[in-house]
């Protein structure tokens, strides 16, 4: 018995200073992980990207009106879209599909997940056709794909230079300017493949909108 406690005696020191170098080097990790290397990545982010650290923000007369990395609608208090502004993805947001208003709502993003053969999926995008067709009068074989369907995020920022193709003419009859000043805004807001090979390349509709209403304002 009194062996037995010299030899726990003896091995506790070792126990002890096992915990103090364990508890030292938790403390340290979680200064440098925790604390230091945040704080340098902020700072990293504030002085040299300012604008993508903190959420790429577009402002318009003084307000911050949204994100370039968001989508945004452009309908009126009925939720009808506006015929003066290109229009976004449809979306499969939460919200979207709880309470029948759209998406373009970041705090609900989202897909359907529902396959091409899908029924319900069928009828939505057959809906979509027919109300495009009408609200840009264009035949349903000029829709391209991505004016039907909703992205993975359900927040896509940008349509295909085809989607605003077809959305020209609506537009620039809202704002009483021609076609041409039309297009020549959506070639300014089109962005190419990421790196030049990744993607497809995409018209940012919250910038090209906002730009519209910069040089051509609704009269």
């Amino acid at each position: 018995s009194r062996i037995r406690r010299l030899i726990v005696m003896s091995r506790f020191p070792a126990l002890v200073r096992q915990l103090s170098t364990g508890l030292r080097t938790l403390l340290l990790f979680t200064v440098i992980c925790g604390i230091a290397y945040p704080l340098i990545v902020f700072g990293i982010g504030q002085v040299a990207f300012n604008r993508q650290a903190n959420g790429s923000l577009v402002s318009f007369h003084g307000r911050v009106v949204g994100s370039s990395l968001l989508c945004q609608e452009f309908t009126d208090a009925k939720g009808n879209p506006l015929p003066q502004y290109f229009q976004p993805r449809a979306s499969a947001s939460a919200a979207s599909a709880t309470n029948g208003k759209g998406g373009c709502d970041p705090l609900a993003t989202g897909a359907s997940n529902l396959g091409p053969n899908n029924p319900v999926l069928v009828r939505e995008i057959r809906a979509r056709q027919k109300q495009i067709a009408a609200f840009d009068r264009v035949p349903v074989s000029a829709i391209p794909a991505d004016a039907v369907t909703a992205s993975a995020s359900g927040l896509d920022p940008y349509i295909s230079p085809q989607n605003a193709a077809i959305q020209v003419s609506r537009v620039a009859a809202a704002r009483h300017i021609s076609d041409r000043a039309v297009r020549a805004l959506i070639a300014r807001y089109t962005f190419g493949r990421p790196l030049g090979f990744l993607g497809e390349p995409g018209v940012n509709v919250l910038l090209l909108n906002i730009a519209l209403d910069k040089q051509h304002p609704v009269p």
